[in-house]
């Protein structure tokens, strides 16, 4: 909670103070408040620095509060409390696709605003360092050393490299992706096109929206399942349906 900076986004006057005197109180410092979607790019342009902000859905302007949120989310990867009156579905669907860290209905307690505040800071603090842990480089399958092509993932501040030789398959979850290797399981902060397209395609092959697999580790193509078997390892890979001809098409049929 020391020195946590909040930028409130409210454009009913009185409700704005009463935030900010409850949010001193519990001993933040309220280093802007806004009434419209344009004063807050504004002030965010001119180098104000909050570390949260606490937002109304329905605001003076052009802009509605879920835009806002939008807006901060792209440009400054901010987390965003929405504090509003509103909690009809129809609200709800659209602030939900701003991922926000909280979602308070007024009258609000100051025990709400204090525990949410905590958690949304926690949550981004943590999201944020797994950002930085877990990414994969741009370097990835760039490099060749004796006649070897080796990817490089970024893991817990250190690169680990991967022989092209031991790496079974990569599996999509959200957003991070899996390296399942003869060495152990990596995870990075990525999507799966980003990872397919630094993969060397003479030896991998996207099989399913979720996975891609070493073409020679393949040991068997199941036609009835759809399932891959790769050796080394137990378990079987999907083939997605709009995968299966360009699949096959690596492989010469008899």
């Amino acid at each position: 909670m020391a020195n946590t900076n909040v930028f409130i986004l409210e454009d009913e006057n009185i409700v704005a103070k009463d935030i900010e005197q409850s949010l001193e109180k519990l001993g933040y410092n309220v280093v802007g408040i806004a009434s419209s979607g344009e004063k807050v790019k504004e002030l965010l342009t001119e180098g104000i620095a909050p570390d949260i902000f606490l937002m109304d859905i329905m605001i003076k302007g052009d802009m509605n509060g879920i835009e806002v949120a939008e807006f901060v989310k792209e440009n400054y990867g901010l987390p965003v409390i929405f504090l509003t009156a509103y909690a009809d579905e129809n609200t709800l669907s659209k602030a939900k696709i701003t991922e926000p860290y909280g979602y308070i209905l007024k009258p609000f307690k100051e025990i709400d605003l204090h525990t949410t505040i905590e958690m949304a800071l926690y949550k981004h603090q943590k999201t944020e360092e797994i950002k930085k842990e877990l990414e994969v480089y741009s370097s990835l399958a760039s490099e060749t050393q004796n006649g070897k092509d080796y990817i490089f993932v970024k893991n817990k501040s250190r690169l680990i490299k991967i022989g092209v030789e031991d790496l079974f398959y990569v599996e999509a979850l959200k957003d991070y992706v899996n390296f399942y290797s003869k060495h152990g399981k990596y995870t990075i902060h990525s999507t799966m096109k980003d990872v397919e397209s630094k993969l060397p395609k003479k030896y991998y092959a996207r099989v399913h929206r979720s996975f891609i697999v070493n073409l020679d580790k393949i040991l068997s193509i199941e036609h009835v399942s759809g399932r891959i078997q790769l050796g080394g390892i137990e378990k079987s890979i999907p083939i997605g349906g709009s995968y299966k001809e360009e699949l096959l098409a690596k492989f010469n049929l008899l």
